[in-house]
């Protein structure tokens, strides 16, 4: 009985659209969609930090390495911000790292496609970031506090993510034959991928009835997968360059685009384990993880004694 008025008391919340702190009681289910969700999220993040990584020794100019150089280091911040939420709910970061390090726990698929030249990086930013910020700009007033609050700075640095990559392709786009050539390139190869990062079609998407009912979600997979693609038509007929799809047609009596749905074999492959990049991302990951363990060991000991020197 005393449960089921806790639960009472949860399902007033959601009802008024209140916002759940770490303290407050919540359902089992809610708890570990969560804790799924954000720590995905933030694996997401610093495995995303690699493909673009990669890139910074070779950036076109200083400022563009410097530009790059910040970006990256951003998303070692967000997934910094994304652990540290997810613990509130009382997992164990050790516990979460080991989860991705060992293949276990999923993270975006479009970070297992390889960046192949500086155009990639400007298409990452322009619709990877520009994907991300569509999903993250909702998880503002998600019902969970922490991950709300987290999402507040998260999108703020999305943003110039965004603003970054669309700077690259319309330098390219502007530029030489060639250069506008490899902004097509890089777009043909990262249009669907990209569509692919909303997740699969809300009638096969198992998380997403929860999601949306407890306000994890405010917005469906495919609800924001239209959104994206009416928005970035824009910017791509300005860009004078063609979205790699021939069925892209604006429908004028549902005032949006139809387009073609991705390849969801091929997403379910990469999603398994099974993409271009996927062993090399976890091996990168495990060995920066092994590289850092005396930081962590130093910051650890460090702490124990000023924690003793308190004690005492």
């Amino acid at each position: 009985m005393e449960n089921k008025n806790f639960e009472d008391i949860f399902e007033a919340k959601m009802a008024k659209n209140e916002i759940i702190e770490p303290k407050d009681w919540m359902p089992d289910n809610y708890r570990k969609h969560l804790i799924r969700q954000i720590s995905q999220h933030a694996h997401s993040e610093i495995v995303g930090m690699l493909p673009e990584g990669n890139w910074i020794t070779r950036a076109p100019s200083l400022r563009s390495k410097l530009v790059l150089l910040a970006k990256v280091q951003d998303e070692g911040g967000h997934g910094l911000y994304l652990y540290t939420a997810a613990e509130t709910l009382g997992t164990d970061r050790d516990e979460l790292l080991n989860a991705l390090h060992t293949g276990k726990a999923k993270y975006s698929s479009i970070f297992n496609y390889p960046t192949l030249t500086w155009a990639d990086i400007g298409a990452i930013g322009w619709l990877v970031d520009g994907a991300a910020i569509m999903n993250q700009v909702m998880l503002q007033r998600t019902s969970y506090g922490p991950y709300a609050r987290a999402m507040v700075r998260i999108c703020k640095e999305e943003s110039f993510h965004q603003r970054q990559g669309y700077e690259i392709m319309c330098h390219l786009s502007f530029g030489t034959s060639e250069q506008k050539e490899m902004a097509q390139d890089a777009l043909n190869r990262w249009w669907y991928p990209t569509l692919m990062m909303f997740g699969p079609p809300d009638a096969e998407s198992p998380n997403s009835e929860n999601a949306i009912k407890w306000r994890i979600k405010r917005e469906s997979n495919d609800q924001l997968r239209q959104r994206f693609v009416n928005q970035t038509m824009e910017q791509v007929d300005y860009l004078g360059l063609t979205v790699p799809d021939k069925n892209l047609k604006y429908n004028e009596t549902k005032k949006a685009y139809d387009f073609s749905e991705p390849n969801w074999a091929e997403f379910k492959n990469v999603i398994s384990g099974n993409g271009p990049c996927n062993k090399e991302r976890l091996a990168a990951r495990n060995e920066a993880h092994k590289k850092g363990e005396w930081v962590r060991a130093a910051a650890a000991a460090y702490a124990k004694k000023n924690k003793d020197a308190v004690a005492a």
